[in-house]
This record gives structure tokens, C-alpha cells and sequence, in this order.
């Protein structure tokens, strides 16, 4: 049986993300800062009249942030929080690179060390044409405490949104 993975780089590493778990990758855009937040949490952004959170993985996995390039994307993702409530949420990487099939036997279990991504993240190493590709285990990436954060961010921003709205309305209107 074949899996199938979107690949990105995060400091020169290969990584996989589960297809299902995956809604879409975008160019990387302006993200509205959000005060208070965890340091790996970026803000928020506006897709398809959506607020979602972004976060940046490099932060996350206690890598040395860098500037956005051209090549820069924001892969939105969804995952399981408690009681298998799906939280969808924006997250960055380096770059993307495709979508590939490993079979079962291609993937082996994560190691043990040697690795500064914690081995609970990472679902398994697989390998593509001499390259190791670390499939990360994206539902366990985040706590259940950090999934509700993500939630409530992006759910706050929507409530205000009809406030901001109206206070934009009445300016244009005063011009």
C-alpha cells in the first residue's frame, strides 16, 4: 500500500506531510501580527474569507528563524485536537517541493536520537532517490493546549472582523 506526502524543506531538510492532512499551499503573504502570542506563532492571515493561524515551524522545532524568500510557502493544514475536532491552521516552510508515494516498506520507524525535532513529531523516516525525507507526524506536532490557542486566535479575529469591517465602512463613508 502507497502513501502519498507533500514534501518541504525546513534549514536544508527534506520533510513529508501526511496529503490528508494538507488543504492547500500558498504563496507567502502578509500575516497580521497578533500581540501575546507564543514566539513560533506568526499571526494570522485571510484565506478565502477565512481567518486562519500561521505558525512557523522553523521556531517550533527550535531551528534559526530567516527571512521569507520567493520560495517561501504557508501550507495549510488541518489536524485533530480533542474529541477529534479538526483545526485548520497555516504553517510555514522554506519551501515545497511535491507530492510523492512511499510504500509501507519505505518508511522506517523514527529514530531514536540524533534527530532536534522531538521523536514524537516525526512519524517516520522515509527515502526518495538517496534523500531522507522525515515524515512528521502532524497531529502530535501540536498539544492540545497549543490547538486550542491556534483555534481561539483565529475564531477571535473572525468575531472582530464584523467590527473592523463597520469602523472601515464609516471611514469611507466620511472621506
Amino acid at each position: 500500500m502507497s502513501n502519498q506526502f507533500l514534501t518541504f524543506k525546513l534549514d536544508g531538510a527534506q520533510y513529508a506531510a501526511d496529503v490528508h492532512n494538507v488543504q492547500e499551499v500558498l504563496e507567502y503573504m502578509q500575516i497580521t501580527k497578533v500581540p501575546c502570542t507564543t514566539s513560533y506563532m506568526e499571526g494570522l492571515i485571510n484565506s478565502r474569507g477565512q481567518g486562519i493561524s500561521v505558525v512557523n515551524l522553523r521556531k517550533k522545532f527550535g531551528m534559526q528563524p530567516v527571512e521569507a524568500t520567493k520560495e517561501t510557502r504557508i501550507i495549510v493544514m488541518e489536524v485533530k485536537g480533542e474529541n477529534d475536532k479538526t483545526v485548520t491552521f497555516g504553517a510555514i516552510a522554506d519551501s515545497v517541493q511535491e507530492v510523492i508515494e512511499l510504500a509501507g516498506d519505505e518508511i522506517e520507524p523514527s529514530p531514536k536520537f540524533g534527530n532536534s525535532i522531538a521523536a514524537q513529531f516525526i512519524k517516520g523516516i522515509g527515502k526518495k532517490e538517496d534523500n531522507f525525507i522525515i515524515i512528521l507526524n502532524m497531529d502530535q506536532i501540536f498539544s492540545n493546549e497549543e490547538i486550542i490557542r491556534l483555534e481561539g486566535t483565529a475564531a477571535n479575529m473572525a468575531a472582530q472582523q464584523p467590527e473592523v469591517n463597520a469602523v472601515a465602512g464609516s471611514v469611507l463613508e466620511n472621506l
